[in-house]
């Protein structure tokens, strides 16, 4: 297993790759001085978080080089996060199947981007809110969701492990009714 990298106060203004293909960072590392680095780590997806107000500031930069996701979220505790992790977590994986690499970033990456991090982990890896947590932090040590976004990926936890029980479920059913299919066209 790899070394961790001793975390420095400066490395906040980079991006980190927390999973293979999933790199979390600020605004700045989206910016014109930064395309070079997005091309040389070959991000073809950007997730960019802001709230209304930072809209004029914090924007898609290269919309004629990447794919974008643009969410509007506020960095509160009573802002309603969950429902933007299905439409994160389609987005990731289109970009990572199709041999992408992903940037996520809001304005520090800190809480709001980290969140909608959190929650990809937690369901692509089927990890709990605290292990997810230590992982991420693991390669980005400054993030620090809000308390309002913490009780929310708490929450997702028992939802997508609903879904996921469900989905298996049904694909499950589908194969039984594969075989039976199957073996009355061997007995007719």
């Amino acid at each position: 297993m790899e070394e961790p990298k001793v975390w420095t106060y400066t490395m906040r203004r980079h991006m980190q790759e927390v999973v293979p293909g999933l790199y979390l960072g600020p605004y700045s590392a989206a910016t014109r001085s930064k395309l070079q680095s997005l091309l040389d780590h070959g991000i073809t997806h950007i997730i960019c978080v802001r709230q209304d107000t930072e809209a004029n500031f914090i924007k898609p930069n290269f919309p004629d080089k990447f794919k974008y996701l643009v969410l509007n979220i506020a960095d509160t505790a009573t802002e309603n996060i969950i429902q933007h992790f299905h439409k994160v977590k389609t987005f990731i994986d289109e970009g990572l199947n199709s041999g992408g690499q992903v940037l996520v970033h809001s304005n520090a990456s800190i809480s709001r981007s980290a969140a909608l991090v959190l929650a990809y982990v937690m369901e692509t890896y089927g990890l709990s809110q605290t292990r997810a947590y230590a992982m991420v932090q693991q390669k980005r040590f400054c993030i620090n969701p809000n308390e309002g976004f913490m009780a929310q990926l708490r929450e997702y936890e028992p939802i997508y492990q609903a879904q996921k029980t469900l989905k298996n479920g049904q694909q499950s059913s589908v194969k039984q009714r594969t075989k039976r299919s199957i073996y009355q066209m061997d007995i007719e």
